[in-house]
């Protein structure tokens, strides 16, 4: 995730959207051969307090396909690297809003779901943008039921559930709205 400056030349994917960042997003639910989803642990450099775990994504570059711009996110945020053919969906939409470093933020995102071939071990966070190194603590892969477990919140609230019934029946074809 990047965040904009306050200067509008150096804005990236996002753009003000009447004193609210907003952009576009694509994330992936990646889920390796032991049935454990790939997340991110974030935390607001200005409240230490506030984390929490979402799914490697982010936001897409102007005109940039949504199945593209998934991929492109995880192989920067992980070292996973995928074809946006290897991704089902998108398996769920969601608007965020939220706060980030004092300001205001929304963010549509759609979630990709993909099988991520062989030993997925190896994590590469070179990628990292300078937010994401100031902001994220934490790249590893859990079951659902540690998500589900965790203590600290999870985004999309319901993803547990996604990932369960991802991997017990596949995607059903169907792009839910989750929050």
């Amino acid at each position: 995730m990047t965040r904009p400056t306050e200067d509008a030349s150096d804005l990236g994917e996002w753009r003000d959207d009447d004193g609210v960042w907003f952009r576009r997003a694509a994330r992936v639910i990646a889920v390796d051969a032991a049935g454990r989803v790939l997340m991110m642990r974030g935390v607001d450099p200005a409240e230490p307090d506030h984390v929490w775990w979402i799914t490697p994504g982010g936001g897409l570059e102007p005109d940039e396909d949504e199945r593209a711009g998934a991929v492109r996110e995880l192989f920067e945020e992980s070292g996973v690297r995928l074809a946006p053919s290897d991704l089902a969906g998108p398996v769920a939409v969601r608007s965020a809003t939220f706060s980030f470093m004092g300001r205001p933020y929304r963010q549509d995102e759609v979630l990709f779901f993909a099988r991520v071939p062989g030993e997925a071990e190896s994590l590469v966070t070179t990628g990292w943008t300078p937010v994401e190194q100031a902001s994220v603590t934490e790249l590893r892969w859990c079951t659902a039921d540690e998500l589900a477990a965790v203590g600290e919140p999870v985004y999309p609230p319901a993803l547990p559930e996604i990932v369960r019934g991802l991997l017990a029946a596949g995607w059903d074809g169907v792009a839910h709205a989750v929050d």
